[in-house]
């Protein structure tokens, strides 16, 4: 911890007594994590809140947590099931669920060293994928009639095929740029047990409507992907999500 840390988090609990108050971090070694550290520190104060179904986890990331012991009880304890267990995350969720808030302090508080072997690698992606998509499906698709999934690949198809019945039957349509898969027309959910199986349209993202839940990994397409997001003049938390 730098050594200023305690102090300004501790003023801004103050001012925010049911928020994890988290930091910007420093990584070490600096290129373990650059994508996910560039994140975690760039993040706009409105997308603490939002961006909060992604893969990447908690916006604020927990080494950096910092709240009052009242609003602590209040939300947990933490899951000690052990190792394999994303106790950060499901803490972060029901934090989330009981109104909580989120607050960055805009200074590099913390030298936060990755390392192979922590615990943090023992938790199961698939386990937290499942994590995921029921907190998706409990804070945002309700408040959607219909949605469409923007990536028609795997991570797309994923998404589709690990929704409720309720919440596929809103998916109107898959949205890509891959020509190759919009030329195909639909994607066809094959292990569907419904007769007839689901057939759900895939477009170029033009052609289709908001609000989309993401699933494009930000950052790895040199911009492209960013460009043709922001062209659309959407609204980050009403017209799209973002989840991967």
């Amino acid at each position: 911890m730098m050594p200023q840390r305690v102090r300004l988090q501790h003023e801004a609990a103050v001012r925010h007594p049911t928020s994890i108050i988290g930091c910007q971090v420093r990584r070490e070694p600096p290129s373990s994590t650059e994508r996910y550290t560039r994140w975690l520190n760039q993040l706009a104060s409105d997308q603490l809140l939002i961006q909060v179904f992604t893969s990447n986890g908690p916006t604020v990331i927990m080494p950096t947590w910092f709240c009052s012991r009242a609003w602590f009880s209040h939300v947990g304890p933490f899951d000690e099931g052990g190792r394999g267990v994303p106790e950060d995350l499901l803490f972060f969720y029901e934090h989330l669920r009981k109104g909580g808030g989120v607050v960055r302090v805009d200074q590099s508080l913390l030298l936060y060293r990755y390392h192979p072997g922590a615990a943090t690698h023992s938790v199961l992606e698939t386990t937290i994928w499942t994590h995921r998509v029921r907190f998706l499906e409990e804070r945002a698709l309700p408040h959607w009639a219909t949605f469409t999934i923007w990536n028609a690949g795997r991570q797309g198809r994923r998404l589709y095929r690990s929704l409720t019945a309720e919440s596929r039957r809103k998916v109107v349509a898959f949205c890509d740029v891959d020509q190759n898969k919009i030329k195909k027309g639909f994607y066809c959910y094959e292990e569907s047990q419904e007769r007839p199986k689901p057939r759900v349209p895939v477009l170029h993202f033009r052609a289709a409507r908001p609000p989309f839940v993401i699933c494009v990994k930000l950052d790895l397409t040199g911009g492209a992907f960013e460009d043709n997001l922001r062209s659309l003049h959407l609204q980050e938390g009403r017209d799209f999500l973002h989840f991967s």
